[in-house]
């Protein structure tokens, strides 16, 4: 089983995960995630950095297993792979921020894999209004993308994501919804190497220099905030 590559930072009473989504553990989504551990660490909370991409699993089989009458429902998904102890570990934490980027205009393939994964099991088919989960913690969502605020918003994005932070509350949180878009992110390290002519480079190296370490600032308050309400 692949051992996930992760980060920790300050030991606490109280214990935040951040799962990123993303195939590329060193760039938007991974930044942004180590900026909300740090938030989430100097409140006090110990921390912990999981890569998806380090991971062989897949998604919902379908097998019914978690709504079986004749098997107590923990709660927890029944496949057995190398994310079980990922979920195993998360769902006894005190909090979760789950960082993803947008690809088509939907969350990553992985990201996907993982909600059915952890979300699907909570839920009950008895009463869609009551939790199945072992525990209670807050959860945010982070979404990285390429286009611009604006184009995001005209494309409905703020609407199309809020599913997941609402779910994720309801599921497993306090009930407060909780995301954090970062738009207009650099996609490449040189723009001179790749079939990228619609880009204007000097655009986006200024809301790389600009832009982008507010957005790392917003998650780290973003992470100190879940800490300090877990």
């Amino acid at each position: 089983m692949t051992t996930p590559n992760v980060s920790a930072a300050c030991r606490g009473d109280k214990k935040v995960y951040a799962i990123n989504c993303s195939p590329r553990k060193n760039w938007n989504t991974a930044k942004v995630l180590e900026s909300a551990l740090k938030g989430a660490a100097d409140a006090g909370a110990e921390t912990k950095l999981i890569h998806l991409a380090d991971l062989t699993f897949s998604g919902c089989s379908s097998c019914f297993v978690c709504k079986r009458k004749d098997r107590d429902s923990t709660g927890m998904c029944a496949l057995n792979d190398a994310l079980t102890p990922v979920l195993e570990e998360v769902c006894k934490g005190d909090g979760l921020i789950i960082g993803t980027p947008v690809y088509f205009g939907g969350e990553s393939g992985m990201c996907r894999n993982l909600i059915e994964r952890l979300f699907f099991p909570a839920l009950s088919y008895d009463d869609f209004s009551v939790s199945m989960a072992q525990k209670r913690f807050p959860v945010a969502f982070v979404y990285t993308m390429n286009v611009p605020e604006e184009m995001a918003q005209k494309m409905g994005y703020p609407e199309r994501f809020r599913l997941l932070p609402e779910t994720a509350a309801r599921l497993f949180g306090d009930g407060k919804p909780e995301s954090l878009f970062v738009c207009d992110t650099y996609q490449f390290s040189d723009y001179a190497k790749f079939h990228a002519g619609r880009f204007d480079v000097a655009h986006k190296d200024a809301v790389r220099q600009t832009q982008f370490p507010e957005d790392c600032d917003k998650a780290y308050r973003l992470g100190a905030d879940i800490a300090k309400r877990a």
